[in-house]
């Protein structure tokens, strides 16, 4: 194919070679930071099961009914036997880990590094650091059996769109995604419905993939449930895909 008003340089026909060699050195060598994040949550996640990811705002202080809803929440899940994943700071994630330390099961913290909002809180039984969101966002995804979502901003509606995303696309093995909170979910609940679904960008189906639940001891009883319909543990099919997230 011609290319067509366009001009684009490869290595050797820059001008400044030495300063284009030095880039793609450090391009490359990026790579293996990136590859080491991947290893460690790998190496220190893969005999995690089972396991629940939950989301929420940094903001919301330990006085916020969310804040106390999470804790209890975490804590009922990790009595019955999961593992709990959260972002490792502040808020909400706070608020899962704690309750996860305080049970049975691992609390778990995949901490970020960001300019402000992200300190790491001190209920983790396993600590994992990240520079790269995408390889933390993987390790959401890849250990948990289930999403548990409480009120929360971009990040969390980040994180709860990608396993939207990677369930629907059958790129990740289905899993229950419960929000917590009917009185701040309602409204994306009804543009999800009334907007994307009438505009025929998502299905019916689509929409099956959330729960909103709000009583903790509901929330376990619909993990439970979920999971009484097929194995919980990955089959060989499911384990091949989940490699490919």
């Amino acid at each position: 194919m011609e290319e067509i008003g366009k001009r684009v340089l490869r290595l050797r026909q820059v001008t400044d070679k030495e300063r284009a060699t030095s880039q793609k050195a450090r391009e490359s060598w990026h790579m293996f930071t990136i590859m080491a994040e991947f290893i460690e949550s790998t190496e220190r996640l893969s005999e995690l099961r089972p396991a629940v990811s939950i989301f929420g705002s940094a903001r919301l202080l330990p006085e916020s009914p969310y804040y106390i809803k999470c804790v209890d929440v975490a804590r009922r899940l990790s009595d019955a036997g999961f593992a709990v994943i959260s972002g490792g700071g502040p808020g909400i994630m706070e608020a899962a880990n704690k309750g996860a330390f305080e049970g049975k099961s691992p609390s778990v913290g995949l901490n970020i590094e960001l300019p402000h909002e992200q300190a790491r809180n001190a209920w983790q039984n396993i600590s994992i650091s990240f520079r790269h969101f995408f390889a933390r966002k993987v390790a959401f995804v890849k250990y948990a059996d289930a999403y548990v979502v409480f009120p929360g901003g971009f990040g969390t509606l980040d994180e709860l769109s990608e396993a939207l995303t990677l369930i629907q696309t059958g790129k990740s093995r289905p899993m229950p995604i419960i929000l917590v909170g009917t009185t701040y979910w309602r409204g994306l609940l009804g543009w999800l419905r009334e907007t994307m679904l009438a505009a025929g960008v998502i299905n019916e189906k689509d929409l099956d993939l959330i729960h909103l639940i709000d009583e903790p001891s509901n929330i376990i009883d619909a993990i439970f449930a979920f999971y009484e319909a097929r194995d919980i543990e990955l089959s060989e099919e499911e384990h091949q895909k989940m490699l490919y997230l």
